[in-house]
């Protein structure tokens, strides 16, 4: 995926080898540290070629490699921490660095005194600048309810790839959220065809109510800014993407990626701006807690202000700032 990115934009991209270590069997150990070997190895190549003033990392495993070779090379280490809890390979490289940024104050208590800044979570800068309305027009978003007025948009999404256990409880209830709401689905490219022959087999008046997509790109930002309500994972751009569109969220943390989603969801509900639905009980909850709050505009508004009061519009900036600072 990050290949893909950074040439879509003309950035060079150099692989290093790594494997993740956390979570192997003990026979697989010695073949992981072999292979983070290896691209410690290429990791001190790359620095000793480019020579850079400062590293930048975001904490996953292929950072380690980097990391250790940039610390040996005694170039300054910057880690910026998305989530809320730290993973096992940012708190191996807190060792190291000098700097660590943070979307937000609960996760200063993982670092030294000093060690850690807030900046907030860095989103594309139209989150802040595009109407709702005009969002709305160009995803042609456009049913309304009996009575004249514009029905509520409802955005379900489960990250890049989706999410099996949303789409099944979203398709199940489709017909009683399509009754207050319209729905744009984005199923991810391995369940959108199922979800799309469930969306045909819908009345015509129901089904110009369910826009359904395999994957948005650019124009993610209008359904963030579209939508009245959200059903999604709690990943660590919900930190960001929602408090930036004020979005109320109904959020869905994954069941397997350690605890990272349960904290990233528990600081947003506890901030007043999402409830959480767990993903066992997505098939008795989900449909309920979504309807509720659908029809509950009071409540939304206020969900909304909480999530708007969370947002650090500066953020990349501010993460600049302090790269720059730690590279002079």
């Amino acid at each position: 995926m990050e290949r893909t990115l950074v040439g879509r934009v003309g950035i060079p991209f150099e692989p290093i080898e790594a494997v993740a270590l956390r979570g192997k069997k003990l026979w697989a150990v010695p073949g992981g540290l072999w292979t983070m070997l290896r691209g410690f190895r290429q990791a001190r190549r790359m620095i000793d070629s480019f020579r850079p003033d400062v590293l930048f990392v975001t904490g996953g495993y292929v950072c380690g490699p980097v990391a250790l070779a940039a610390w040996r090379a005694g170039v300054p280490t910057m880690i910026y921490l998305p989530d809320i809890e730290p993973g096992l390979m940012v708190k191996t490289m807190a060792r190291f660095a000098r700097r660590v940024s943070v979307t937000a104050p609960p996760s200063l208590r993982f670092f030294r005194p000093g060690q850690a800044v807030v900046t907030g979570y860095p989103v594309r800068q139209e989150l802040f600048e595009r109407d709702r309305t005009q969002a709305r027009q160009r995803l042609g978003l456009s049913a309304r309810s009996a009575n004249g007025d514009d029905l509520p948009v409802l955005l379900v999404f489960g990250g890049s790839q989706g999410s099996r256990s949303i789409n099944r409880a979203v398709s199940d209830g489709i017909l009683a959220l399509l009754s207050v709401a319209q729905v744009v689905h984005v199923a991810g490219p391995g369940d959108v065809e199922w979800v799309r022959a469930r969306r045909g087999s819908l009345s015509d008046h129901m089904r110009a109510r369910y826009y359904v997509h395999d994957y948005l790109d650019d124009e993610m930002v209008d359904a963030l800014l579209a939508a009245d309500l959200t059903v999604a994972r709690a990943g660590a751009s919900t930190l960001g993407e929602l408090p930036a569109a004020g979005l109320p969220g109904v959020l869905v943390p994954y069941p397997y990626a350690g605890a990272h989603q349960w904290a990233n969801a528990r600081y947003l509900v506890e901030e007043g701006a999402a409830v959480i639905v767990s993903d066992a009980d997505l098939g008795t909850q989900l449909v309920p807690t979504v309807l509720g709050l659908l029809v509950d505009e009071a409540r939304r508004a206020a969900m909304s202000q909480a999530a708007l009061a969370l947002a650090r519009p500066h953020a990349a900036e501010c993460i600049a700032r302090e790269l720059g600072d730690l590279a002079s």
